[in-house]
């Protein structure tokens, strides 16, 4: 190797290795096997799953890259995490990986090609900084991934000379998440590209008995993640936003690879924001505290929870009302689900009881009829949202699915869903009573359709006023848990 070909990518403050040093860093290195950095799904589900994008485009090369790691700035990288389309064919967790289908007479090959394992002989372990071992920790081998996997497993080298597109039939890419490999297969179809996104979440709409444990595990640890927050939760003074993410993150990280989503801690007029994720006021007795928190499991399967606690220990009258209403439209919601149900009936029966709220508040300029009428929708300036999405690998999964497989279409036995509606009212909001103004309503429940209705994979959290009230007070009466036992039980002993 020349001197030039091993030359650090240094940045500015870092000094140039001498020939000797290199030298001498790149001998005397045992060869150990490199475990998993994390737990693979079961290459027999991974099989299926790739047997069923096969099934969907006979004849064409399919290509579906994970992605690679992206820098908050230079040497400080955000933690990777693998697209979620391919880590559903393939299961694979480190990052620039790319699964190829290459079309056969009777189906597909499928291959992976993936960074082989560094020799540290040639100096990548230590003089890569975005994949060498000492950096990062090592890779699995080719090898092992082939096993662990199910599926043959090639260097990324290899790739360029894999995307020649097939005599007959086309080259369908999934793009957005790899700009070199976006690059490399050229500017492509877009219509045969776009068809690949669908087909991808349209069969990943449907999950699968291993999935539905994934979810119901992160839902879990999500509700663990409210019980320690109610645990530290003060009656009497006021509270850091912060400190409150701050315990949703230690459980996160604890059962899970961190949060799917930026989390939403809302205390008082903050409750109204949607996507409040600053968390950057307070809690103060005499508020709502509004918490949209979902835990992402080390499969990458994420929660998504929303429930309204009231800081003093009990909702005020008109606190009271608001959430009486919304929790009025999620049980009218969830009492339709079943499969054969279509979206939209879900989304209207949830809506009207909420316009039914609205109107007996005094706030809709018309009657319930009017405001739903698609031409006004005047409810929606105070529930800005639909009753709920889809549920999966994303927080919004399935986002490009056909619409008559999703928001035009029926619910199938297997969905997994959000039910979540809400009520907001600004602070600045001049057609609201100030009684109401700056309090926002959310009760976001996770739920799978089954074959005959549906089951609450929430179920453990309550969520009627009174029920949430009693729990409140039996989780501060309990206090903070010991976190070390904690840990060891949920975490360490895990194989």
């Amino acid at each position: 190797m020349t001197h030039d070909a091993r030359d650090e990518a240094a940045g500015a403050h870092d000094a140039a290795l001498p020939e000797g040093f290199v030298d001498f860093l790149t001998a005397s290195w045992r060869d150990d096997p490199a475990p998993y950095p994390t737990p693979a799904p079961p290459a027999e589900n991974l099989a299926k799953r790739r047997q069923q994008l096969s099934e969907a485009f006979p004849g064409d090369l399919l290509v579906v890259p994970t992605g690679g790691i992206r820098s908050r700035t230079y040497g400080a990288p955000y933690r990777f995490r693998s697209g979620s389309d391919f880590l559903w064919l393939a299961g694979d967790a480190d990052p620039d990986s790319v699964l190829v289908m290459h079309p056969t007479a009777t189906g597909h090959d499928a291959v992976l090609y993936a960074h082989p394992r560094f020799d540290a002989r040639a100096g990548a372990g230590y003089l890569d900084r975005t994949h060498g071992e000492l950096w990062h920790g090592p890779l699995p081998s080719l090898a092992e991934k082939a096993a662990l996997l199910g599926v043959e497993t090639r260097p990324l080298a290899e790739l360029e000379g894999a995307l020649t597109a097939p005599a007959s039939g086309v080259r369908r890419v999934a793009r957005g998440y790899d700009q070199d490999v976006d690059l490399l297969a050229g500017a492509g179809e877009a219509e045969a590209d776009g068809e690949l996104a669908r087909v991808l979440s349209d069969l990943r709409l449907v999950k699968d008995d291993w999935e539905l444990a994934q979810l119901q595990q992160a839902v879990d640890a999500t509700v663990r993640a409210f019980e320690d927050v109610a645990r530290r939760l003060p009656a009497d003074r006021a509270v850091s936003e912060r400190l409150l993410e701050g315990v949703i993150e230690w459980r996160a990280r604890v059962e899970g690879a961190g949060v799917g989503y930026p989390s939403v801690i809302g205390g008082g007029p903050r409750s109204a924001i949607l996507h409040w994720s600053r968390n950057e006021g307070t809690a103060a007795p005499g508020d709502v505290l509004l918490m949209d928190v979902g835990v992402e499991n080390r499969h990458g399967y994420t929660a998504d929870v929303t429930r309204v606690l009231p800081v003093s220990g009990r909702f005020s009258a008109v606190q009271r009302e608001v959430y009486d209403i919304v929790h009025a439209s999620r049980d009218a919601g969830l009492a339709i689900i079943r499969p054969g149900v279509a979206f939209r009936e879900v989304h209207l029966t949830c809506m009207r009881v909420l316009a039914e709220g609205l109107h007996q508040l005094g706030l809709l300029p018309g009657s319930v009829d009017e405001a739903m009428h698609p031409d006004s929708m005047a409810y929606r300036r105070w529930s800005l949202h639909g009753f709920g999405h889809m549920l999966g690998l994303d927080v919004h999964d399935c986002g490009r699915a056909r619409a008559e497989a999703y928001a035009a279409g029926n619910l199938e036995e297997g969905h997994v869903l959000t039910m979540e509606p809400g009520l907001y009212f600004q602070p600045t909001d001049e057609l609201v009573p100030v009684e109401l103004r700056g309090i926002g309503v959310r009760i976001e429940d996770d739920l799978v359709v089954t074959a005959e209705s549906h089951r609450l994979l929430t179920a453990e959290l309550p969520t009627q006023a009174d029920e949430v009230e009693a729990w409140l007070a039996a989780q501060r009466e309990a206090g903070p848990r010991e976190p070390v036992a904690h840990v060891r039980r949920r975490v360490l002993d895990r194989p």
